[in-house]
């Protein structure tokens, strides 16, 4: 449906499109026969909400204005998510509140306890709301004094990059893949007066060379994402986990530590058995040195109402140190 009538209310028909997409059925569903299977009727309901939320359309002018009344002013939300205007066009209502949002978190930004500063994520980079893991990497012990080289892999909005700069380490290089990371990393470490400690860099995965510090918080989710957001939660086949644990020994210095910062949500949701997981960390030549776990604090955690509370009530993440064999 293309809307030309009044935003805001476009916006209340939205909210009651959303109010009977999430009404429950008159008759119960029966319950998942697994965790496994829970988790993908979720996921199938979630697909479905927002394909159906998908279909309420909005105009744009050529410079991403709304030709609608009582419309806001859009144009900088659009032009960091899609780059520049070039023509006409349409996008979904749904979409667009996303971008509105986005916007304003890249305004206001993330506090960062551990920096004692800000990280503004851009439209399509993970946030790091869930500071757990952001706590782990600032807490757990170098590998030894005084180290001056650490690699940074997946570094999304350069926020662990920053954590490691933070504690003293001379030169950081960060890696990813996503023009949108990259760009959002070097706009964060500028901010923060980190640019002569950190490089960062556009790779898949390693960048060349050795260090004693390899770090890597890959997607935890095994299934396929369906948006730019989820690639930081859902890899499918493990893609990034199994590529940074193959490649980790040659990548260490002699001596050197890799600390893979993983939730173990998969476990409980039966995705990844833990059997699977250190099955391999043993074929990439690699040993468990230790292991620090925290108890996540983000809110669905506690929320009984969630589909997946079950999983989400025993979830930890946990920071492994790992060496060469």
């Amino acid at each position: 449906m293309l809307w030309r009538g009044d935003f805001q209310n476009a916006r209340q028909l939205l909210q009651a499109m959303a109010r009977r997409t999430d009404r429950k059925p008159k008759k119960p569903r029966k319950p998942a026969a697994s965790p496994a299977e829970a988790f993908h009727l979720h996921r199938q309901a979630q697909s479905q909400r927002a394909r159906t939320l998908a279909m309420l359309l909005l105009p744009f002018d050529a410079d991403f204005g709304i030709p609608l009344r009582r419309a806001p002013d859009v144009r900088q939300a659009c032009i960091e998510a899609y780059g520049p205007a070039q023509e006409m066009s349409v996008v979904s209502l749904r979409e667009l509140l996303g971008l509105i949002g986005a916007h304003e978190w890249r305004k206001k930004g993330v506090e960062i306890p551990a920096l004692g500063e800000r990280i503004h994520p851009h439209y399509g980079v993970f946030s790091p709301v869930r500071g757990e893991y952001v706590t782990l990497v600032a807490e757990a012990p170098l590998p030894s004094r005084g180290i001056s080289l650490a690699f940074d892999i997946g570094t999304g909005s350069g926020v662990l990059a920053a954590v490691l700069a933070r504690r003293g380490i001379s030169h950081v290089v960060a890696t990813d893949q996503d023009p949108r990371a990259l760009a959002c990393a070097r706009d964060n470490i500028a901010r923060l007066g980190l640019a002569p400690q950190v490089e960062i860099v556009q790779t898949d995965l390693f960048p060349e060379g050795r260090a004693p510090l390899v770090i890597c918080n890959p997607p935890w989710v095994p299934a396929r994402p369906s948006s730019p957001i989820e690639h930081a939660i859902y890899d499918p086949d493990s893609r990034m986990l199994r590529g940074f644990l193959g490649g980790l020994a040659a990548h260490l210095e002699p001596g050197g530590e890799g600390w893979l910062i993983l939730s173990d949500l998969a476990e409980h949701l039966g995705l990844r058995p833990r059997a699977e997981l250190l099955a391999a960390i043993d074929a990439a030549g690699l040993r468990v040195v230790g292991r620090i776990d925290v108890k996540p604090q983000h809110p669905r955690a506690f929320d009984d109402t969630d589909p997946l509370h079950a999983a989400r009530s025993a979830e930890l993440t946990s920071l492994w140190r790992l060496a060469v064999r």
